[in-house]
Formats: structure tokens, sequence, C-alpha cells
């Protein structure tokens, strides 16, 4: 095998500086420039870029219960009420066991289907369905669980869930083939994708080989027990509703972090992401790009309802995902669409609503708080000039190109 190295026998510094031109090498790889090279590196490759990573979230959740308390003042809500909601709030999410239980059961779902937006994101594609794609994986794996009979759960559980995973990746490939082949843009067709699969939800759900027996509502028949997600502290308590999702969603976030920044075809979708001239240069195939983005993204979101109908509900029955799709884009915002912000910011938001229904038992404050908690934390994201110039001790290294890898 030649050992020859792949770079040109000049060197920039000898040629007079670095080849801004994007130019191929006599390898025939295309170089990238410098700022190329920034913008297609892991968002946490130095310590102002921890600090965009961590930092700036934080920052925002602390001017969004500012904010929230100030609505409360507003509201003729007592001081003294307000600070026992937020204690309420903190002891509701990582009080207990049974608290911490629930915020990683709420944050399993959401994720993995942030995961995917965030994927996608990273392609430069915007998935507002994955609430749809948790719609039909779940529904896919509720029909499987109870249509497929006398197997062991060591095969029952694992053919399930990948099942869900499939149909997800499926009906979100629509959306890319549309794009790839017509133009059409992803959040039209994925808006409609969503629509299509809640009506087909409510159609399903009423077929007789489907819906419970003796039952005139639509509501499936329940998860067998092999098909169930085993819960992991249910030898400590059996109320705590903790379940092996919890491994696959970290297993996730290893895998979708391995592949955005330690594979080739990671390097296509971002590459697709941040310069699409770039990309058609480096003869990237963008359509085949697109489908495979949406593809993944799509699984990940099947996944996820996966895991909610297997390892929480037992049963699809309409509304099941409850608005985890849509969350899940917020979650992927305040992630910057990195899978290690993703994880925290999934723990988070599953965080505010666990704590939320205690905040609203032990304060009597509306749990429609959070709702507002969590609109003002993205709006701050989306913001970060704005959160920079607040807090600018917090910022005040500029971020350099260039950097390693995670």
């Amino acid at each position: 095998m030649n050992d020859a190295p792949r770079s040109s026998p000049q060197s920039p510094a000898q040629s007079g500086g670095p080849d801004q031109s994007g130019g191929p090498d006599q390898s025939g790889v295309p170089e990238l420039s410098p700022q190329m090279q920034a913008l297609l590196a892991p968002a946490i490759d130095s310590r102002s870029s921890w600090r965009e990573l961590f930092i700036l979230p934080l920052a925002a959740m602390f001017l969004a219960m500012l904010i929230g308390a100030l609505i409360m003042i507003a509201t003729s809500v007592a001081p003294a009420t307000i600070l026992l909601s937020f204690i309420a709030m903190a002891d509701g999410s990582v009080g207990s066991l049974h608290a911490i239980s629930e915020t990683l059961t709420a944050a399993i779902p959401l994720v993995l289907a942030g995961l995917g937006i965030g994927l996608a994101f990273r392609a430069g594609l915007f998935n507002i369905g994955a609430e749809g794609q948790m719609v039909v994986g779940g529904l896919a794996t509720a029909i499987a669980s109870f249509a497929i009979t006398g197997i062991p759960i060591w095969l029952h559980l694992p053919l399930v869930l990948a099942v869900g995973l499939c149909i997800g990746a499926l009906y979100a490939a629509i959306a890319g083939l549309l794009k790839a082949a017509t133009g059409a843009h992803e959040v039209i067709s994925t808006i409609m994708l969503n629509l299509i699969s809640f009506r087909l939800l409510d159609y399903m759900l009423r077929q007789p080989f489907i819906q419970k027996e003796g039952r005139s509502d639509p509501i499936s028949k329940a998860v067998l027990d092999s098909a169930e997600l085993p819960r992991i502290l249910a030898f400590l308590d059996g109320n705590l509703r903790l379940h092996a999702g919890l491994f696959i969603m970290l297993a996730a976030v290893a895998v979708i972090y391995w592949l955005l920044f330690r594979s080739k075809l990671g390097f296509a979708f971002r590459i697709s992401g941040e310069n699409p001239g770039a990309a058609r240069y480096a003869g990237i195939r963008a359509g085949l790009t697109v489908v495979l983005a949406m593809a993944i993204a799509g699984a990940l979101a099947g996944l996820a309802g996966a895991t909610q109908v297997s390892g929480v509900l037992g049963r699809a029955t309409p509304g099941f995902t409850a608005g985890i799709g849509f969350d899940a884009i917020a979650v992927a915002l305040l992630g910057r669409s990195h899978p290690v912000g993703i994880l925290l910011a999934g723990l988070l938001f599953g965080a505010l609503e666990a704590g939320g229904r205690q905040m609203q038992v032990d304060a009597g404050v509306s749990i429609d708080m959070i709702g507002i908690i969590q609109a003002l934390i993205i709006i701050f994201v989306a913001a970060p000039l704005l959160v920079r110039r607040i807090f600018p001790p917090l910022f005040r290294e500029r971020r350099q190109g260039g950097g390693s890898d995670g």
C-alpha cells in the first residue's frame, strides 16, 4: 500500500499562505478553509465553546426563572409562594429517588426525539415531524407487541423496538424523498405528515384487530409482558417508572455523536448543512444526504415513541405522545444540536416536567407556568447576544476557529 503523504509537496507556508480556495489536493480530496473547518468541528472543542454549550443555556434558564417569578408577582402571587413553588419544583425533579426516576423517565423520549431533530438541523433540515414519527413508531410498536406472540423477551423486545424505529424512519423518509425529488420544503411536508399520523392513529385504534376487546373508545390492546421495557428500579420500589429505555437513550447519544463527528456520513451531513456549495464541490450527493438524514431523524423519533409505549404507557391511545415531539424541537435548540447538549437539555426539560407537577401540588401554582418558563428559555437561547449583553463576564472569551473533535 502506498504510504506517500496525501498533502501536496509544497506546504501552505511555502506557497505564500494557506489555500483559501477550497480546491482539491493531489489526493483528490477537497481542502477546506480554516473557516469551514471551524464550522464543521464539534461544538465543545474549546473553553469558549464549552461555555457556549453549557453556560448559555444555564444563563437562559436563570433569566427565564427570574421573568417567571416577575409574572407570578404581577398576577398577585405572594413572594413566599413563589419561593415555595421553586423549592417544590426542585424537590419534584431531584429531591428524592422517585423524583429522579420521574425526571429521567420524562427525559428519555425527549432526548431520543431531540437527537433526531438535532441531526436534521446539522444537515440543514428542519424536521417538524418528530411528533408524527413518534405516533407511527409507537403505534407500530404496540401492534407488533401483541400481534407477535410465543417468543421470549430477549427476542420479542428488541423486535418490537426495531419495528418502531424502522416505521419512524420510513415515515420521515417520505419528507426526504419529496424534498430530494421535487424540492418540497420539509417543514410543510412534515407538518402535513403530522396531521396524517394523528388521523391514522384514530382510524387504526378502532380496527377490531387493534382495539381492546370490550371497549368502544379508541384504545389498543395491552403490550405483552415479553415486549415491555423492564423497570430498572423495581427491586427498590414497584412504583418507580424508570425503565431500560435509559440505556437506549445513552447509547443513542453515543452513536449519534460518533455518527456526526467520527464518520464520513456525519461529515456529509454537517458540510451539507453548513455549506451546500462546498458539499456539491466535494461530490456529496445532496438528494441521498437529505433522505438519509431524514430517515435517521425519523428512526430516532420512532424509537422515542416505541420506548414510550413499551416502557411507560403499555398501549397506544389517542394523543399518547402528548406533544413530546414538539417539545423535542426546543430540546434540540437548547442543546445547540449537539448530542451532549441535547442530553443535558432533555434532562432539564424532564426535570421541569416532573418538578412542575410537584409545584402545582405544593404551591398551588398553575403548571402552565412551566410552559412559560420553557418558552422563555428557548427565547433567550435563540437570542445569545442578548444573554451575553446581560452577563458579559461569562462570555469574555471569543471563540477561536478550528479545534479537535469532541
